[in-house]
């Protein structure tokens, strides 16, 4: 019988990842209950808001802060701080909210 135990994933902040095929997806930059977030490899294009909203489909795109874990609508760019603790725009990151 399969266990209904759920598998997490042995990744540390600063690690690698790679698809199935061996191509590099990123390095992890934090892990939490959700699972883990990854940095895009340097060189590779940024996605936009546009490419958020394919990806992640009928869920409402928004952004999240890293730092503190505050929530907000993106209008047309995510802000330049987060508004809740001041954290720099890169500590903001796309979040798909049902």
């Amino acid at each position: 019988m399969a266990s209904e135990e759920p598998v997490f994933a042995d990744v540390s902040i600063g690690q690698s990842v790679y698809d199935e095929d061996g191509d590099q997806l990123g390095t992890v930059r934090g892990v939490d209950d959700d699972g883990f977030y990854v940095s895009s490899p340097s060189g590779s294009e940024p996605l936009t808001l546009t490419d958020a909203r394919d990806v992640f489909g009928t869920a409402y795109v928004m952004w999240r802060c890293w730092e503190c874990g505050e929530m907000g609508e993106i209008g047309n760019e995510l802000p330049s701080n987060c508004p809740n603790c001041d954290a720099p725009r890169e500590d903001l990151y796309y979040w798909a909210e049902d």
